[in-house]
Formats: C-alpha cells, structure tokens, sequence
C-alpha cells in the first residue's frame, strides 16, 4: 500500500510520524512524510520519501518573539492554531494535493488542516491522530486546561459541567475555524457541521491514539472509532546519531545524575532555565546532565563544576534510563520516554498539552509539578530531594514503565493503519 503521512511542528510531532514511516516501510509499504522542508533531510535519511508543505518551519523556530507568542502558557495554542499554521492554508492545501492523490491512504496530524480536505476531495480514506489525550476535551476525563483556574480541582464537578463547558469552547472557536469554512465553500464542500479547529481534524475513517494508556484511558465520549496503541517511540537526530562518548564517560564516573531537557520546542524559550537547574543540583548534592539544544543563549555564562554535563542533545532512550529522575518541560513525546525510563520525574510545563500530561503524570504518582514562574534553584532543589527521598514514586514510576513494555506502539499503528486494506 502507499501511505501519506502528514504532520506539523517541534520533534514531538514529527518523531512519532517517522517511527510508524520506518515501520510500514520494513513491513513492505511505500511511504511518503509531508511536512516543512526543514526536515526533509531528517525524513529522508531514515529512507522515507519526503514531500515538502508549507508553511516552512525554520523562520518560526529561528525567531524568539514568535517562539515566546507560541509557549505562552494560556494563549500559545491559539497563537499557533490562529497566526502560524491557519494563514498558510491554502498554501497547505496546494501542496497537499499531489501527495494525497498518489496515496492509497492518509494518516493526519491535528495541525495539518489541508490534509482531511485534501482527502476528501481526492475521495481517499483517511486517519486522524491524537499524540496526546488533552486533544480530545473528554468531559468525562477532562484535561487540565491553563485557561481555567483550578482545572484540576474542577474535575469533581463531573462529564454535564464540563460537557457544558467544553461545548462553549467549541463553539467560541468557530471563528477562528473560518479560513477552513472558506476554503471548504471555494472547494464546493459541506460546511463543517461544529467547530473547524476542534472537529475538522477526526476522521469518520477512525482515530488513532498514538499515546499509552497509562496515560490515559478510552472515554465514552472519545471519537467514535478511536484506538489507542502505545507510544510509536523514536529519539535522533538523524539515522546515525548516539549518545556522545564525554556523556557515556560522565555517566560512568558516579551516580546517577539529574537530567534536565526542555524537548525540541520549549528549548528555545528557555529562560533562565538551565543556570537555575545547574544551582539546583549543586544545592542538592546531584550530579546533573543539561540538555541545551543548539540554541547559544542557553550555554552556561560561567564554568560549571565536574558534576554537571553539558550537551546539546542525546538520545532519550540512551540516557533517560542512566538518571536518578527528568526534569522536563511535559511534551508528549519527552512524557512518554521518561515513562518508560522507570525514572520518577518532575515537570515545569509551558503550554499546549504540557500543562495536562504534567496533571496526568503527578496523578500517577511518578512526577512533581513545579510552574514556570517559580522555577528557581531553591524550589527546583527541595522538590528533587523530595522525588528522590520517596520511594513511593521510584516505585510508581518503575510499575508504569512495567505497565508500557507490553505496548508495541509502532507495531500497533502499523497493524491498524494496514487493517485499511480489507476495505479498500
């Protein structure tokens, strides 16, 4: 079969896309990713054919203003949704096109709104993907939302408050959905029957949950036809990246250390984020690995002592399992490896799902939570030597990785998306 995949944004979008690619490429399929050309040497080095979309995301990760709009704890989705990627549809949509009509079948990511138009046009059967569960605003799990106060605390008030709720939201957005009613009308398609940004993105082909269900479980009121598979897990640079020797050497020559990372997106609105994790190992006592990305304004200003590592990027599955726990900033995929590290955790979210998988992980008992706007080193210090000191969370974080083992998430997606076929 000839598969299309099409995706959006930081590595945690793009990751899980390459990872099911590589699987249906090695179970016999042809595959073709389309996304910004930034990545396409990425794509194409793992032996996927690349197509190339707009719009380009290399101007939007190179601009700290834009990147500062689009983590801003309570507007940044729309940010993204409304300026970066709504604009740029048509564009998208042109594209799109030729991919969608040389596939047999089109796997979507929930920022790729040209791809079910596409789709529908070509009359070609299509899957949405939720990467994580705030996606789907269960009433009945309902995540937790930086835009109302106390989301957490409100979900006692169960499904019929926040079904009521979550219903104002759909219908709040409609008008930032217009460009896709519009593009929908010139095309001589039915109009979107709800709301364009919330429900334009699931297929009445069926939905697949490319996350675990220790983070989470089916819901009633999920989209119909909705699969969960386990995470499709893939961490590199490229297909010859590893884990650096100085690292190998620094793990090897003491205890475990701290890792702290801010995933592929957040790294570039790091703030004062890694001088302040830095002072936080040194006022514990830990040993610590930074993570800092490509970006220079996140290099240490002063020389850092023997027990700290600096690198700008390792393999998750490599390192993660070598840590005492991750302090992260709570993106899916970043999530996800640390589950399955083993390793307890703690989370400094900055916005779109971060904030819910941070709620998520804490419910389970594996993570702590610190806000953005408190994280300094004497917080950050006190909540490591609690994380550590416990041993209900070194144990709740080694069950729910016992928990994930029995997941294939590649495997899964594959098997499912390749079910297709009894219908074509």
């Amino acid at each position: 079969m000839k598969f299309l995949l099409t995706t959006f944004g930081s590595l945690g979008d793009l990751h899980p896309y390459i990872a099911v690619g590589k699987g249906l490429r090695e179970r016999g399929h042809s595959v073709t990713l389309a996304t910004s050309e930034i990545y396409r040497a990425k794509v194409e080095g793992e032996g996927l054919r690349f197509h190339p979309v707009r719009p380009e995301m290399s101007g939007i990760l190179d601009h700290p203003a834009s990147m500062r709009q689009a983590l801003h704890p309570r507007m940044g989705t729309r940010h993204v949704i409304t300026r970066m990627f709504l604009p740029y549809l048509e564009q998208s949509y042109e594209d799109t096109v030729p991919a969608v009509r040389d596939a047999d079948v089109v796997v979507s990511h929930p920022i790729a709104f040209a791809t079910p138009i596409a789709a529908e046009v070509a009359k070609k059967p299509w899957i949405s993907i939720a990467l994580a569960p705030s996606l789907f605003l269960s009433a009945s799990d309902p995540p937790h939302i930086p835009l109302i106060p106390g989301a957490d605390a409100l979900r006692r008030l169960g499904p019929r408050f926040w079904g009521a709720l979550f219903a104002m939201v759909r219908q709040g957005a409609r008008r930032g959905g217009e460009p896709i009613a519009r593009l929908r009308a010139k095309l001589g398609l039915p109009a979107s029957p709800s709301s364009p940004i919330f429900d334009s993105f699931v297929s009445p082909w069926g939905t697949h949950a490319w996350f675990s269900k220790v983070l989470a479980q089916p819901q009633p009121d999920w989209p119909a036809n909705t699969a969960i598979t386990g995470f499709p897990f893939y961490d590199r640079l490229d297909a010859s990246t590893v884990m650096s020797e100085d690292l190998r050497r620094f793990l090897a020559a003491g205890p475990p250390p701290v890792v702290f990372t801010l995933g592929s997106s957040a790294v570039f609105d790091a703030g004062e984020f890694y001088s302040e994790s830095a002072e936080a190992a040194r006022l514990a006592g830990l040993r610590a690995v930074l993570l800092t990305g490509i970006d220079p304004r996140n290099q240490p200003a002063r020389k850092l002592p023997d027990s700290v590592c600096v690198a700008e990027y390792a393999p998750y599955s490599e390192l993660l399992p070598h840590a005492a726990a991750t302090v992260h900033q709570g993106g899916v995929g970043t999530t996800a490896h640390a589950l399955r590290s083993g390793r307890p955790m703690i989370v400094v979210p900055f916005s779109h799902d971060q904030p819910d998988n941070a709620s998520r992980v804490a419910r389970l008992g594996v993570a702590r939570i610190v806000p953005r706007s408190k994280y300094r080193a004497e917080r950050v210090a006190a909540e490591l030597l609690t994380l550590l000191g416990h041993r209900s969370y070194r144990e709740q974080a080694a069950c729910a990785a016992r928990a994930m083992e029995s997941e294939d998430g590649v495997r899964t997606a594959c098997e499912r998306l390749e079910m297709l076929s009894f219908i074509l």
